[in-house]
């Protein structure tokens, strides 16, 4: 795999920002450093900058982003934080996998803050993910917690199995487990590969945290 220079990948995310078309690349300026990339300027919704970060994600390359987005709100789409709220939960009661009525909504300022218990991070996931698009909201806080059912523990051979279904590299990447908390180290070749990893290790039962720190290798 090529390695890109900081000129190289800082024009591929420009490109792929002006490909994306819920983003106005016009607002979000590129800037990379040793492959880090920096996004900062203002966008009109936190689903925009939502779209901005994901975008960015999936260029080949960039090992970390910092974001300094600001959402500016059009006065057209203020809204209340109580309706903000009222629809929140509105919206999560129709998520089918969601338990009802096990997550919190609180909204100050048109920030969303979620919190509650789930057994499983792909719900936790769901509830942002249900919210996020919604008018009025700035920006979301998930303190949502993992907590498995019953007795169900976290296997590092059931981990490591499943990250050998997932990736040839799976060799590359090291797994420990403690008390439910899984560590993910080793390399990965790109943005995708590594949230990929992370969330197969997400879906093994009684998992309720997973720590990355993984780096990128070529």
């Amino acid at each position: 795999m090529i390695v890109k220079t900081d000129a190289q990948l800082q024009q591929d995310v420009i490109r792929e920002l002006n490909w994306e078309p819920s983003v106005n690349a016009a607002k979000v300026g590129v800037f990379v450093s040793d492959s880090v990339v920096s996004l900062a300027g203002y966008v009109d919704s936190f689903a925009e900058k939502w779209a901005a970060e994901r975008a960015t994600q999936r260029v080949p390359g960039v090992k970390a982003i910092a974001v300094r987005i600001e959402v500016i709100l059009p006065v057209s789409d203020m809204r209340d934080d109580s309706d903000i709220a009222r629809t929140a939960k509105n919206v999560l009661e129709w998520i089918a996998y969601l338990p009802r009525d096990c997550v919190n909504v609180q909204v100050e300022g048109g920030l969303v803050t979620l919190r509650g218990e789930l057994p499983w991070q792909y719900q936790r996931q769901a509830a942002m993910d249900a919210v996020h698009h919604l008018m009025g909201v700035t920006g979301i806080s998930n303190q949502i917690v993992i907590t498995p059912h019953g007795s169900l523990m976290a296997h590092k051979t059931d981990i490591e199995t499943a990250l050998n279904r997932l990736t040839r590299d799976s060799h590359r990447i090291h797994v420990e487990v403690r008390d439910g908390e899984v560590t993910l180290t080793g390399t990965v070749r790109t943005w995708a590969e590594r949230d990929s990893v992370a969330r197969s290790a997400w879906a093994s039962p009684g998992v309720t945290n997973v720590v990355d720190h993984m780096t990128y290798g070529y």
